[in-house]
């Protein structure tokens, strides 16, 4: 038996409807915030470096608390997502996002900087899941991995924004200005909104008469992170997405820096490209997935594509790294469109539960590959100072390349526990609420 997948919807609803511009809309705004604050670091990373003194495990700890409350707030917003709705949340945490950000611009030493990124990371933690959330609320099952890839594609701009864009503004500006552009951006994306965003679709009960007691909605977190779908296909999908943000969030900067000997000019130039290919794949990939679902398709088989393309051009540049600039974008142009599968992947893990635990799937899913971030953004960052800093103030490309030979194999790992792992049973069910 299928799980309840809450209010009717129209089937004939897509994208392109009102719905999704009074809707799915504002919410993207929030994730072009979210998606600037991780991409910029990137760019000013090598300036904060020399500023505040920083050696490469002090950068991605700075980067890294961006991830640390990222993945902290991940299941509180969740919960308060399924109780509270994206309207009420995302105004909310907007305003918080624009206090790290302003935060962030005022810092004087580098553990203050790392306090407003921690801040910020609270104000964005949602922006991804809530589009999970209303989507799965207003769109029929084959048209959420498009509808959120959409928002995604919309949200990347802000990965876009903050590459060659952001590198013309920082002779004028700095990067504190950088920041005070994001705090102001921020609150008016809380005020667009908490104006424009209803409630819930029309016909649906009022959100208090759904409410069980806090301590039963809190326990269905346990049922969800045991679930075999979950445990069986998170490894794949969080890996795919933790490494995206971990080298565009951080990592990718320095390696076209050190192993591709670009300028900063050049070097936001192949950011821009990478971006462009995030914004490529969400929008591409999601359609693809939702396409191929309704033909009677495995929803993960995009993501499983993606996984393996994703594995061999990490093997490239670990391997055989090109010297010409142009290859090197193309590379990590395919490395960010094989990547982008998170709206697939995202809505093809909640399709194993029912409709009113989709915020706290999408969580969950998201608090596992933060925690992961996090974990990659320093383990980087250790690799890379096993070796001595160059005579530029760089990092060793030897370092580089086993850092990706780390990531291939544990994408290799992954893979190898998809074929291992047990499969959910159809009577399989999570919570009171349906089954998967």
């Amino acid at each position: 038996m299928s799980a309840p997948r809450g209010p009717a919807r129209d089937p004939a609803a897509t994208e392109a409807s009102p719905a999704f511009a009074r809707i799915i809309l504002p919410l993207s705004a929030l994730n072009v915030l979210n998606q600037a604050s991780r991409a910029l670091v990137a760019v000013v990373g090598p300036l904060l470096a020399l500023e505040f003194g920083l050696s490469a495990t002090e950068l991605g700890m700075l980067a890294a608390a961006f991830f640390a409350s990222y993945a902290l707030t991940q299941l509180p917003v969740g919960l308060a997502l399924d109780l509270y709705g994206s309207r009420r949340v995302q105004s909310a945490l907007a305003l918080v996002a624009a206090a790290g950000f302003a935060l962030s611009a005022m810092a004087e030493a580098a553990w203050l900087l790392a306090v407003g990124r921690f801040v910020t990371g609270i104000g964005v933690a949602a922006g991804f899941m809530a589009m999970i959330k209303t989507a799965t609320e207003w769109y029929p099952r084959h048209r959420i991995a498009a509808v959120t890839g959409t928002g995604v594609f919309i949200g990347a701009a802000g990965g876009m924004l903050a590459t060659l864009p952001a590198q013309w503004m920082l002779p004028l500006l700095g990067w504190r200005g950088l920041f005070v552009l994001l705090a102001v951006a921020a609150l008016l994306v809380a005020a667009w909104i908490r104006l424009v965003v209803p409630e819930a679709p029309p016909g649906a009960p009022p959100r208090r008469q759904q409410r069980r007691k806090l301590g039963v909605e809190i326990a269905e977190f346990g049922r969800i992170f045991t679930h075999r779908a979950f445990l069986r296909l998170v490894p794949a999908v969080v890996l795919m997405t933790g490494l995206t943000f971990t080298y565009q969030g951080l990592w990718a900067g320095p390696w076209l820096r050190d192993v591709g000997g670009l300028g900063d000019e050049a070097r936001a130039g192949v950011l821009f490209c990478f971006a462009l290919g995030l914004m490529a794949g969400s929008l591409l990939n999601s359609r693809l997935a939702s396409a191929l679902q309704r033909r009677g398709a495995d929803p993960m088989l995009v993501p499983y594509c993606g996984m393996v393309a994703m594995m061999a051009v990490q093997l490239v540049l670990a391997l055989a790294a090109p010297a010409d600039p142009l290859l090197q974008t193309l590379l990590w142009t395919a490395f960010a469109y094989v990547s982008a599968t998170g709206p697939a992947s995202f809505a093809a893990v909640g399709q194993h539960f029912p409709s009113e635990l989709s915020g706290r799937v999408a969580t969950a899913i998201n608090a596992t590959m933060l925690v992961l971030v996090f974990v990659l953004q320093w383990a980087i960052g250790a690799i890379l100072d096993l070796w001595p800093r160059t005579a530029s103030g760089g990092w060793d490309p030897a370092g580089y390349g086993w850092a990706l030979l780390l990531t291939v194999a544990l994408q290799a790992a992954a893979a190898v526990w998809l074929v291992l792992a047990p499969r959910p049973g159809r009577a399989e069910g999570t919570g009171s609420s349906g089954t998967a």
